[in-house]
């Protein structure tokens, strides 16, 4: 049976881009893990967290705890990430949890020519993501994700779904998530 990681970076109760990520995952088959970001303690590196790290890596010895994050992404077979488009990008707590699992010798390693290869097991991801209004630049958001899987963590297939205008005066909110799931449905 596949490992689904569901990688859930929304904050609202009912959100609109995990009621998308839930019909997602409806459509996938494997056993899911259902990780709300912001229900986790992930704090941002910081100087000491940094040098413990890196001496960890050194020494590749990821028995600590810290580790727990990266070794399951690293053994997920698909990620799903839930993150709403704020300000340009998504939610703090994600890039937080990105930094957690950017862990040197154990999700990617370096070659003696300096190239980054993935080791992670995963061969999809996908990204859901929701907008109020226009996502003006899927850069800071998707692209910055897309970006990472592909060169550093080895995970060749990405694909992100997502709906903007949401908030829009007169927009049928319904309609436009149902015709969401129905890309969803037809792409899968």
């Amino acid at each position: 049976m596949k490992k689904i990681l569901f990688l859930d970076a929304t904050v609202r109760e009912n959100s609109r881009t995990r009621e998308l990520a839930e019909y997602l995952i409806s459509k996938l088959e494997g056993d899911v893990t259902h990780l709300v970001l912001r229900d986790e303690d992930i704090a941002p590196l910081d100087k000491k967290r940094l040098e413990e790290r890196t001496k960890f890596c050194e020494e590749h010895n990821f028995s600590d705890s810290y580790f727990n994050y990266a070794k399951q992404f690293l053994d997920a077979d698909i990620i799903v990430i839930a993150a709403p488009y704020w300000d340009g990008s998504f939610p703090a707590v994600l890039k937080k949890y990105v930094e957690t699992i950017s862990v040197c010798g154990l999700t990617f390693e370096y070659t003696e020519d300096g190239s980054c290869v993935g080791l992670c097991k995963a061969k999809k991801l996908y990204y859901v993501t929701t907008a109020g209004g226009i996502i003006f630049d899927d850069a800071f958001g998707y692209g910055y994700i897309r970006g990472l899987a592909l060169n550093q963590f080895g995970i060749k297939e990405t694909q992100m779904f997502k709906v903007e205008n949401l908030d829009i005066i007169g927009v049928d909110t319904k309609a436009l998530l149902a015709q969401a799931k129905e890309a969803i449905k037809s792409k899968l």
